[in-house]
């Protein structure tokens, strides 16, 4: 129930058997390896049947085949399988030891040692430095910032990049990086038992007699990365599977395909189809062995006694099932994993997959799942490195009214004046320019040269109002630590245009303003929230003028300009509409000019404000408000959070393939919306965008109701009789109602706490009605856990096809649950990679692997199934028809050898060619016309009713090809005047018969023709004439009598004129239904890819010009980007200077006190950082 921790005490800890740190995501070892995976393989129906056939060949009563036919393949399947297991698990376990290897300063004896992750224990000191992970979850000691602070990126836990500040207890930061006292420290830790709450901790430490309350900023958790902080100590709380990165991994689920779900069905169906032949022919045993057979049997053997006909035709049915099993070989499933082993190197060795800014391929993970792809319904996506790159761009601004545009104008007669100039602006001339921002209007430098006040001004406000700090390296060049990346393109623009942000203290602001240093007195920092969505600063500056300059949301800002800002107000909102129409996140700049007397007042007021006891921030909040009206409007600004390439078209592809894609992301609900935005996922033509932000679970309740009673359609009565069923008959209704969205577009976005509410039993089926009617779905600040929630619900009650996909440690747990995962090796580091089933580098490359190999490996799985169990009905039934005219005695039609090899030999090659390379259409045809993935999310191309046509089709073949032969041969003579109607040669006239239909049927389903389907196909039919002749030689038969009986008798049947006339009767008369129906079928009722393929025809003989897809711009209403990545608490926290390292202050004025009581700042950033990750409503801790 809690944990009790005490430092630098190894023995003491060990007592109470804490977990240590080395992590297992594998799932075997050498000794579990056998058991488990033989247990997994033997859970597929099959294995099971041919083990169960296998015990029966060993009875030599009831055997009419010998044991080697089957146990042969059964190994051979087994072996594959679990040489490829193997192989998957070998990897995992070589990335286990890849983390477990890393090293670790650990402080051991009195001394810093390095040590390896895995041997890390609980209690010991760490030492971490810069750009390090971070190791276990660490109470941290000390640090090398000012007062024990220090910076980290929580990425791989939650998505984002900006930093987030963790503080030592006071206490402890004394510590420093003393090694002698560090060693010393003997402090007792007693906190809560691990479990996978992110964004809570609590606990306390014991330490010279006093005791110290600990909190989830004192905390640093495994995961992290330590920046802009030198180095700093911690003490290891939780280690492995204990820490909450792991507590938040689901488990690695055993995946199958439904494929592979439907034939586990098919089998049990053919294995009762066969139960009942066997009692049918059992029962004709038996009436035979009583009527005809004893006195058959006294008439040979005269002193043998009665046979006992009951038990007769029970040994029979046990032999018919041996002889009959051949219905679904064990080849089936040595051919599927070969096709899916061959679709898996074509997804690796795709150049079009591969991404050569990384020098990164697609990588197939598992073997397994491939056919699966073509299937997918639901796509769950990661939004940070997934969708968009986390690279803010400073693209375009309008300032007193002009835009200066980066590379797109919106009016026609600036575009014609600066396409003259279609060079990018050169800031080399500037020193501390960032190379990397290329702005095309050179417009906007000349206005800053003539010394454009207004321009002036402008970019003034944007090096002097935020919260970044600046550092220089060694060469110096100036390094920005961002806590926000918004801010950091906002400042990077100001810095190239001239207006380059130097350093800061607790009270002052340094500028160099084209090539002049200027100081700024900094007299107050009102600092942003999310109510507010506005930042100001109050600054002096060397004239003595007080100026309050404020950034922020234009909706926000334009409520408080002055009234003569009206005709600006109305140019630069058109301005910010034509930017937020192209997904642009957009701010309003102001300033006002403030008097002496006025800002003194004022300032003595936030004093008394700021000392208050009761309603504290409610009164600041009003003296904000105060004195941040009549605002002067300078412009705004355009920021692009880059997109990842090629995702909008990607998201609009799949969106046509009738594919729903969700964004489930960690990022704040304005981040959400306006890269749903971005990514055309929700549009200004939407009928409605909902948002779910209820704070308990009866507000989210109403607010699902209220939405679902808006959509067209749904009408009371039916939300009334939908209210009084029981929950589980609405989550029933909800999974098998309408898998159409609602008429009209419609989008729906909820926040994590929101959704931790909805997630409850009673709501489920409210969110999971209203999410399927929508067209998009995008769930904000989720957890990791909450994310796998999701993905479940969807797969528990829609029985739909999901993939998730994403590229940080907080997808893991969605990527696992989902039917597949896809992870993208980006900048998150590769938890998401070694979890997934697929992975590549760049978001748009989902679109080719399921429009184009999902999609082919779903037909080819299903043209092969198809067939497969077609040849084998044909091949096996005819023992069926062959045992009326036997006495049922259980013989068979072929060869021994026939039957061994048919599946292995002749027919394997050319079925396994098709079901590697057939393809309907090309692969660029594949991508043109999504709507032809279609077909896999309906399950049409195999299932049930598919099955039985098989199977029809497979009797008449049956048919045709015994009672064809048997009727020409009933009465026939050969051309010697003898009889052609031997057993063996019939034999022998069955079995090439049966080879020429199949190769012929398979000719017929093979679409694309290559050489190896030549070479297979037609090298098959020659391969069984060379073993016929071989196995019917008089020399093998020399060798070996008892197992080569057929002598010389393909010699004599293979040269009779008749006996190749009824092969080809019985060819043309199993073939030429087929083809009829085809070309009937193609003609009268084509679908959408015999239209497309006749269309590819065409195009061979003329290739047509491609179109480029049109592209729209969309009108959109504005959406402010600011607070995007933005946490409350930053301003208080550098006005309180305790983020500064130790300088000479500035002479001051007096006015410049730090805005709250320095003592408070970081409990203040604590309460207000209430945008953190929702707490997890999962009593249970799913581990690893």
């Amino acid at each position: 129930v809690e944990r009790i921790v005490k430092a630098n005490d190894r023995e003491y800890n060990e007592k109470f058997q804490y977990a240590d740190n080395r992590i297992h995501t594998s799932k075997y070892n050498i000794i579990t390896f056998l058991p488990i995976n033989l247990f997994e393989q033997f859970q597929r129906v099959a294995n099971a049947y041919f083990l169960f056939l296998l015990i029966l060949q060993l009875i030599p009563e009831i055997s009419s085949l010998t044991w080697f036919t089957t146990i042969v393949p059964l190994v051979l399947v087994i072996t594959m399988t679990a040489g490829k297991d193997a192989t998957d698990d070998y990897f995992r376990h070589k990335s286990d030891n890849q983390v477990n290897n890393r090293q670790s300063e650990v402080l051991i004896d009195g001394k810093l040692q390095n040590e390896k992750w895995m041997n890390v224990k609980v209690g010991d000191i760490i030492k971490l430095e810069n750009n390090q992970f971070v190791a276990a979850d660490l109470l941290l000691l000390s640090s090398s910032e000012p007062h024990g602070l220090c910076y980290i990126e929580t990425a791989e836990l939650d998505g984002e990049t900006n930093l987030k500040v963790r503080h030592a207890l006071s206490v402890t930061s004394e510590l420093g990086a003393d090694i002698s006292r560090l060693a010393k420290f003997d402090g007792t830790v007693v906190c809560e038992a691990p479990n996978n709450k992110l964004d809570k901790f609590t606990g306390v430490l014991s330490w010279k007699d006093s005791k110290h309350s600990l909190n989830n900023q004192k905390i640093i958790l495994r995961g992290c990365v330590l920046r802009n902080t030198g180095w700093c100590f911690g003490m290891v709380i939780f280690a492995g599977p204990d820490t909450k990165l792991m507590q938040n991994s689901g488990k690695t689920k055993f995946k199958r395909t439904s494929i592979d779900r439907l034939m586990n069905t098919l089998v049990l169906w053919i294995f009762g189809f066969l139960v009942c032949l066997g009692i049918i022919l059992a029962i004709g045993n038996s009436i035979w062995e009583n009527q005809v057979g004893g006195q058959f049997r006294t008439s040979l053997f005269r002193n043998e006694e009665k046979k006992n006909f009951v038990f007769s035709g029970f040994l029979t049915f046990w032999s018919y099932i041996i002889v009959l099993n051949t219905v679904v070989p064990i080849s089936l499933y040595v051919s599927m994993e070969v096709i899916r082993l061959g679709h898996s190197y074509f997804i690796n060795w795709d150049r079009k997959m591969y991404y050569s800014g990384k020098a990164a391929p697609a990588e197939a993970r598992t073997t397994t799942l491939n056919e699966e792809l073509g299937q997918i319904e639901y796509v769950f996506s990661d939004k940070t490195g997934t969708l968009t790159q986390n690279i803010m761009t400073f693209k375009k601004c309008s300032i007193n009214g002009r835009i200066y545009a980066g590379e797109e104008y919106g009016d026609p007669v600036q575009k014609k004046e600066i396409t003259k100039k279609k060079e990018p602006v050169d800031f080399s001339e500037k020193s501390q320019a960032e190379r990397s921002l290329q702005f095309f209007d050179h417009s906007l430098m000349e206005s800053i040269k003539s010394g454009d006040p207004k321009v002036h001004e402008f970019f003034r406000v944007l090096a002097l109002c935020h919260t970044v700090m600046s550092e220089e390296d060694s060469s110096g060049k100036l390094i920005y630590q961002v806590q926000s990346p918004d801010e950091g393109a906002l400042v990077t623009a100001a810095r190239n245009c001239g207006f380059i942000f130097k350093s800061r203290t607790p009270d002052s602001i340094t500028i160099e303003e084209l090539g002049t240093l200027v100081t700024y007195q900094l007299l107050a920092f009102l600092d942003f929230n999310n109510i507010r969505k506005r930042m100001s600063v109050i600054v002096r500056n060397p004239e003595g003028q007080i100026k309050l300059y404020s950034k922020g949301a234009d909706t926000i800002l334009f409520e408080r300009l002055h009234p003569s800002s009206k005709d600006l107000l109305s140019l630069t909102s058109d301005h910010l509409s034509d930017f937020a129409g192209e997904g642009l996140r957009t701010l309003a700049i102001a300033y006002k000019d403030l008097d002496d007397k006025y800002f003194k007042e004022w300032h003595k007021m936030l004093e008394v404000a700021s000392a208050a006891a009761h309603e504290r921030d409610d009164q600041i909040s009003q003296l904000y408000e105060e004195i941040e009206r009549d605002l002067m409007l300078l412009g705004a600004t355009a920021v692009e959070d880059k997109l990842q390439e090629g995702v909008i078209d990607t998201i609009a592809s799949l969106s046509l393939a009738n594919i729903k894609i969700w964004v489930l992301t960690g990022d704040k609900q304005e981040t959400a919306i306006n890269i749903g935005y971005a990514c055309n996922m929700l549009t200004e033509d939407m009928n409605d965008v909902f948002v779910v932000a209820g704070n308990t679970v009866g507000e989210v309740r109403e607010e699902l109701r209220k939405a679902k009673e808006s959509l067209p359609g749904q009408n009371h009565s039916i939300l009334n009789a939908h209210a009084a069923c029981g929950k589980e008959q609405q989550l029933e209704m909800a999974s098998v109602g309408e898998e159409d969205t609602a008429p009209g577009d419609y989008a729906l976005v909820i926040n994590g706490h929101s959704l931790a509410h909805a997630l409850e039993s009673d709501v489920k089926s409210d969110l999971l009605e209203l999410a399927c009617l929508c067209k998009t779905v995008i769930c904000c600040r989720v957890t990791p856990l909450q994310k796998a929630q999701v993905v479940e619900l969807v797969k528990k009650h829609r029985n739909a096809v999901t993939l998730a996909i994403g590229d940080g440690a907080n997808d893991v747990s969605m990527i696992k649950s989902a039917h597949i995962g896809v992870g993208i090796s980006g900048q998150e580091g590769l938890q998401a990679v070694l979890a997934s089933d697929y992975s590549f580098a760049q978001f748009r490359y989902l679109q080719r692997l399921l429009l184009v190999h999902g999609r082919w490996s779903y037909f080819r799985m299903c043209k092969f199934l198809r067939y497969f169990l077609y040849k084998n009905f044909a091949f096996t039934l005819v023992h069926f028809w062959y045992g009326f005219f036997c006495g049922f005695s259980a013989q068979t039609v072929y060869d021994q050898w026939f039957i061994t090899l048919f599946n292995i030999v002749y027919t394997s090659l050319p079925v396994l060619a098709m079901g590697i390379f057939d393809q309907d259409v090309s692969d660029q045809n594949s991508m043109d016309c999504p709507q032809l993935y279609e077909p896999g999310q309906l399950n049409l191309l195999f299932n049930k009713h598919k099955f039985f046509i098989c199977m029809a089709h497979g009797i008449y073949t049956s048919l045709a090809l015994f009672f064809i032969p048997y009727g020409a041969f009933y009465s026939a003579a050969g051309e010697d005047g003898q009889h052609v109607a031997d057993y063996q040669s019939f034999a022998v006239t069955m079995a090439t018969s049966l080879v020429f239909v199949v190769s012929a049927q398979i000719a017929l389903d093979t679409s694309y023709w290559t050489v190896i389907n030549h070479v297979f196909i037609w090298g098959s039919i020659a391969t069984y004439f060379c073993i016929l002749f071989t196995t019917h030689s008089s020399d093998i038969f020399g060798m070996f009598p008892n197992q080569f009986p057929f002598v010389g008798n393909v010699w004599h049947s293979l040269t009779q004129k008749c006996v190749w006339l009824v092969i080809l009767l019985t060819t043309v008369a199993s073939v030429m239904p087929v083809v009829a129906f085809r070309f009937l079928k193609v003609d009268l009722y084509p679908t959408l890819t015999d239209q497309i393929r006749q269309r590819q025809k065409a195009q061979k003989k003329a290739k047509p010009v491609r179109r480029q897809r049109p592209q729209t711009r969309r009108s959109s209403s504005r959406r402010s980007g600011y607070a995007f990545a933005h946490q409350e608490g930053y301003g208080e926290l550098i006005t309180s200077g305790k983020n500064m390292r130790a300088k000479t202050p500035p002479p001051t004025s007096g006015l410049e006190k730090p805005l709250y009581n320095s003592t408070s700042w970081l409990e203040n950033l604590c309460k207000k950082t209430t945008d953190t990750l929702s707490s997890f409503s999962q009593e249970k801790t799913v581990k690893l």
